[in-house]
């Protein structure tokens, strides 16, 4: 059996044997894990493990020196090249990092470049250690030429052509005044996946009959590494550049210039880089930006401390594999191991069955965790997880752990396979699997009392009508008790209907009344979100209403109509025709407007300011305020116009972090000024004061 605590079987009687046989075992197994992880892509164990038996040997060779090995892997940084593109020596060697799990480690760290600088006025960058794949990208005379994976870290794999596919790396370096683009130059970085598309990738993956894969990591390397470059082409990826190989050509003198002149080139680095004058206020920044972990778009496994010199750099030199002037400070393991007792599921509002797993009980990044995502029925079958199966986890962003796949050596035979049920479990209705669909459905969406629940939970929201002191509790209750069955019976509650609850006293109930007779004044937009509509967020909410004005008009309109709409596709189109073609339906618009709901007025924009009168935004990256749509939101709110693409007609991009580098460069390449969100809210304020 292979379990969490050691593969090898460390905890039954590795210490028995020899110092050279426990050498010579973890070396095998470290080359085999090695192999599959950078050449299958491919995990066997999690990385706490992996990283231990690591630690391990790299004891056990300083302890005893006779048993030195060239061939070490921890004399390597990766896996050798496989064969399936052509090799690439790296100019420059791309060197992998140490690890340090306690802070004591990075302290042991910190003294050793103290030492070997003989002075302690170092500076130091702290930076986002993203879970990805090494790239280096070689540009003469800034243009892209040639694009290799980081493979032992001598020799690589050349991956140009599917490099050339990601919008997040440039073609070509911007000129500009900042900095001259040098003669030749390498720059490196990671290429990855979000979290959130790595999600939706599997779900394509799995709809097509291909195997998911283990996680974002293995998905970005297997996506790069594909032999057709459009496959790569309709894969995620993204590109963060952090360092730079060999340079022809004059450079800065620290590590934070280089990232600076990198973003001026076109690349995207990470905004949670920081450049600390001591190594105390390192560390404090390191632990700070720790606490982000759950909150992060992109798998990160710690963070990186380097020295800012380069000439300091250069002069600790390396050792090893590793450099002497930086140190990944690592987080605690997500992964771990353990019991898959059933699986479950759940209803949604739109009558999806959704798969989820009940594990035994199990501490995961400092949280005792007893539930795991599974995502739909093909993926279970894919993974070919039984009940009774010891299972590895993984904590990605999200609280709710998935399952990597089962320790099939751990099996005793007693495992059970699981099967989705025929049949609804809140209703009882034969469940239905629509065309090429991955999910199964409950099509009794006027009947199931589950679903019902769901869109009453879905109305409430902050997205929707957002009534305060109004959720999940509260919806499934007043469904039960037969005193809601859609959203508009919400607005003919009393305080007589809550009277003699459990858990609502007199001052709830009067809040949670005037909290209701409040949301009767949210605009159209939000009502026609609260109605649950598949495809149907704010963006696209605001879009049909500023064409139809109102719910009666849009659900007698034709798919055809809806569609013609810009930014509506055909998708959406028809998951609203179909939505109001439902009687129930259209009977609601009914409904909602006798409550006293705004049902019309989308055509009319509410415009605080005309700050922006005239002006044609494109919105791109993440914001720290706000959403896109809420940036565009507000652009309409003050006058302006949003639109999907850069063009001559553009006044401004606003731009966040991880723009996308299509729209970035055709600003610059047309000479649009580009805003970040600080500027573009002093813009408001400046010309709504002159008004």
């Amino acid at each position: 059996m292979r379990g969490i605590e050691d593969p090898l079987g460390n905890d039954r009687g590795a210490c028995m044997k020899s110092p050279r046989e426990r050498i010579a075992e973890l070396r095998s197994a470290i080359i085999q894990y090695d192999y599959k992880y950078f050449v299958l892509d491919e995990s066997d164990i999690p990385d706490a493990v992996y990283d231990t038996l690591r630690a391990e040997l790299l004891r056990l060779e300083a302890e005893h020196p006779e048993f030195d090995d060239p061939n070490s892997p921890t004399k390597l940084v990766g896996a050798k090249a496989d064969g399936a593109f052509a090799k690439v020596k790296h100019p420059q060697p791309m060197l992998s990092l140490g690890n340090g799990m306690e802070l004591a480690a990075v302290d042991a760290f910190r003294d050793r470049v103290y030492k070997g600088l003989g002075t302690t006025d170092v500076q130091w960058v702290v930076e986002p250690k993203i879970d990805g794949l090494a790239i280096a990208l070689t540009y003469v005379d800034g243009v892209l030429v040639l694009g290799a994976t980081r493979g032992d870290g001598e020799v690589g794999e050349d991956v140009t052509r599917n490099l050339l596919t990601l919008d997040s790396i440039p073609k070509a370096l911007l000129q500009n005044a900042t900095w001259p683009v040098p003669a030749r130059l390498e720059v490196r970085g990671e290429v990855y996946i979000r979290t959130d598309e790595f999600d939706l990738l599997n779900q394509r993956l799995v709809a097509a009959g291909e195997k998911p894969a283990a996680n974002p990591r293995n998905a970005a390397s297997g996506s790069l590494r594909q032999k057709d470059a459009k496959i790569t082409r309709q894969r995620p990826l993204r590109f963060f550049a952090y360092s730079i190989g060999p340079v022809d050509g004059q450079w800065p003198d620290t590590q934070w210039e280089t990232l600076s002149v990198l973003r001026a080139f076109g690349f995207v680095i990470n905004d949670d880089a920081r450049l600390c004058q001591t190594y105390d206020s390192a560390i404090v920044y390191a632990h700070a930006w720790m606490k982000k972990r759950d909150d992060l778009p992109y798998e990160v496994d710690g963070v990186v401390l380097k020295v800012n010199s380069l000439a300091q750099q250069r002069e600790l030199g390396v050792a090893g594999r590793d450099p002497r002037w930086a140190l990944a400070y690592k987080f605690p393991a997500r992964e771990a191991t353990s019991i898959l007792r059933n699986i479950i599921v759940s209803v949604g509002r739109t009558g999806n069955i959704t798969p989820a797993a009940e594990i035994a009980p199990v501490q995961l990044s400092g949280v005792t965790v007893s539930n795991a995502s599974l995502h739909n029925a093909d993926l279970i079958e894919k993974l070919d997880l039984r009940i009774g199966d010891t299972v590895n986890l993984k904590r990605a962003g999200d609280v709710i752990p998935y399952i990597i796949g089962p320790v099939i050596e751990a099996r005793t035979g007693a495992e059970q396979p699981w099967q989705m049920p025929s049949h609804c479990p809140s209703c009882g209705t034969a469940l239905v699997r629509p065309g090429t669909d991955v999910a199964w459905r409950c099509p009794n969406v006027a009947g199931c009392i589950e679903q019902r629940k769901r869109r009453i939970e879905y109305a409430v929201s902050r997205e929707a009508l957002d009534i305060v002191g109004f959720g999940e509790k509260q919806a499934a209750l007043l469904v039960d008790l037969g005193l809601i069955t859609d959203v508009a019976d919400i607005f003919g509650l009393t305080a007589d209907d809550f009277a003699g609850l459990e858990g609502f006293g007199e001052r709830k109930i009067s809040k949670l009344i005037d909290a209701i007779v409040a949301a009767k004044q949210q605009p159209v937009t939000r009502v026609l979100i609260s109605m649950g509509i598949t495809l149907v967020g704010t963006t696209v909410s605001q879009l049909l209403l500023q064409r139809f004005d109102s719910l009666a008009v849009l659900a007698d309109a034709t798919a055809e109509d809806i569609a013609s709409i810009e930014g509506v596709g055909p998708g959406i189109a028809q998951s609203v025709s179909e939505y109001f073609a439902a009687p129930t339906n259209r009977a609601l618009i009914a409904k909602l407007t006798a409550a006293g709901l705004q049902t019309s007025g989308g055509a009319t924009r509410v415009i605080s300011s005309t700050a922006l009168a005239g002006m044609v935004f494109v919105v791109t990256g993440s914001f720290a305020t706000m959403s896109r749509e809420q940036a565009e939101a507000l652009i309409a709110e003050h006058g302006g116009k949003a639109t999907g693409s850069v063009s001559k007609k553009t006044t401004y991009v606003l731009v966040g972090s991880e723009p996308g580098a299509s729209k970035t460069s055709k600003a610059a390449e047309l000479g649009v000024p580009m805003l970040n969100e600080v500027q573009f809210r002093q813009m408001i304020a400046e010309h709504a004061e002159d008004e």
